[in-house]
């Protein structure tokens, strides 16, 4: 009776060997991460910057003409920016358009290869200038694809076995979306339930370990504190969870018709196949600069805009209006085929739809709380699970952005109606719909 060796069950060499590259993958992916968040910082001050110098100069001495110029001058340096964006994309390296999430997946499940290292310097300087232009993207996109090809290479290097190598992408791919957002217990999470959809003992350590030193690293050079400030929150009364219950299934009507609109948009991109997608990327960074230029803080991954929002600082008048124009952002910046990903764009809607909710249920159901912020907080994670079917995921992202834990016990009844209400109309998971259209190509 010949003997097979399963791997489910490593020798401790080579489990340990494993460990130690998940180790140096965190590490090089939380360099990477942390170069690329602090360049795109400076990218986002530069673009505000320039418009508020390009508001203020004098061309020729008169005005209407001179804010003419200055106009062209925005729109037309933001269309070449994601016009070079797209051109690098299409020309060295196709993989690394969008998200790159999907790609991942596809790789994981053994469907594609994997990229080569040319995606890494594409996605790095491509999604500087799509998401520095302004187009509404998130960092986690780039870090989250950069990470798993950096893992890919370490682990084809270290000559691991297809197995191994694997584990250690998806690794490479938590650490980045760690580092992506100061976030390692989420990192370490979306591999398991999103690109995994498993869970054993190899898979969980090189995960934990490639994202306990992506954010070791990563927090060198960004520092320990969570993304956003939030003051501390009392824990709700338990008979606020109806209302929490009911914030869920309002927000998943809401995640429905957004990925509708996504992989609407998307198709519609798709579908102008005679026009070159430079043209198209070229046309939304015009749109993209145009809005800026009359609405700076509007354009952009949003994190400033869910500050302000948990802050209370956006009128109800002008947040209605902010998030019209993100609900349509997010998609058409995502069909123009540049590097960036989903996550950010979400939870800006999230924390602006947990606002709404929140403001009405304080006025007109004061005895389930009258503070908006535990909306604003618990609607972030609702909209990520609605969208991506992904709770644990975004309830622990929630938490780490926050430092809000008191809000675990309504963030899990929000997510519970979140994710019933597209799970009962069939519509499936974003990063399932995108990976199809990437299948079809």
């Amino acid at each position: 009776m010949s003997s097979t060796t399963d791997e489910s069950l490593p020798t401790p060499r080579g489990l340990l060997r494993l460990a130690l590259l998940s180790l140096i993958a965190g590490l090089a992916a939380g360099l990477t991460g942390a170069l690329f968040r602090r360049f795109l910082e400076r990218a986002d001050s530069g673009r505000n910057a320039f418009i508020d110098w390009a508001h203020e100069i004098n061309w020729l001495g008169i005005n209407p003409l001179d804010h003419t110029i200055s106009l062209c001058l925005v729109i037309g340096l933001a269309s070449a920016a994601t016009t070079f964006a797209a051109w690098l994309v299409r020309r060295f390296s196709p993989e690394s358009s969008g998200s790159g999430i999907p790609h991942v997946e596809a790789v994981l499940k053994g469907e594609i290869t994997a990229a080569g290292a040319i995606l890494i310097p594409v996605k790095f300087l491509g999604g500087l200038l799509a998401m520095g232009s302004g187009l509404a993207l998130g960092r986690e996109g780039p870090t989250v694809q950069m990470g798993a090809t950096i893992a890919h290479l370490i682990g084809r290097f270290s000559r691991l076995s297809p197995v191994d190598a694997r584990i250690l992408l998806a690794a490479g791919a938590g650490a980045g979306l760690a580092t992506a957002f100061n976030a390692p217990i989420a990192g370490s999470i979306f591999v398991l339930e999103e690109l995994m959809r498993r869970f054993d003992t190899r898979i969980t350590i090189a995960t934990l370990g490639a994202s306990a030193t992506s954010i070791a690293i990563s927090q060198y050079f960004l520092g320990v504190q969570p993304d956003f400030v939030v003051p501390e929150l009392s824990y709700p009364e338990t008979g606020s969870l109806i209302a929490y219950l009911v914030l869920g299934l309002f927000i998943g009507v809401i995640g429905v018709a957004y990925n509708w609109t996504i992989l609407t948009i998307f198709a519609i991109a798709g579908r102008l196949t005679s026009i070159p997608i430079e043209a198209k990327a070229g046309v939304v960074g015009g749109l993209v600069g145009l809005l800026a230029w009359f609405a700076p803080d509007v354009v952009g991954g949003g994190e400033q805009i869910v500050q302000d929002v948990l802050d209370g600082k956006v009128v109800m008048t002008s947040l209605v209006m902010v998030f019209a124009i993100r609900f349509l952002l997010g998609p058409i910046s995502y069909a123009a085929g540049t590097p960036g990903g989903l996550f950010a764009p979400m939870l800006v809607l999230g924390a602006i739809a947990g606002h709404f909710y929140g403001s009405f249920a304080s006025q007109w159901l004061p005895q389930f709380g009258s503070q908006t912020t535990p909306y604003i907080v618990t609607g972030m994670a609702a909209f990520f699970t609605a969208v991506v079917r992904s709770p644990v995921t975004g309830i622990i992202l929630a938490i780490e952005l926050t430092s809000s834990d008191t809000l675990l016990l309504p963030m899990l009844a929000a997510c519970f109606t979140s994710m019933l209400v597209p799970t009962l109309v069939r519509n499936p998971p974003i990063y399932d719909s995108l990976g199809e259209i990437q299948r079809r190509k």
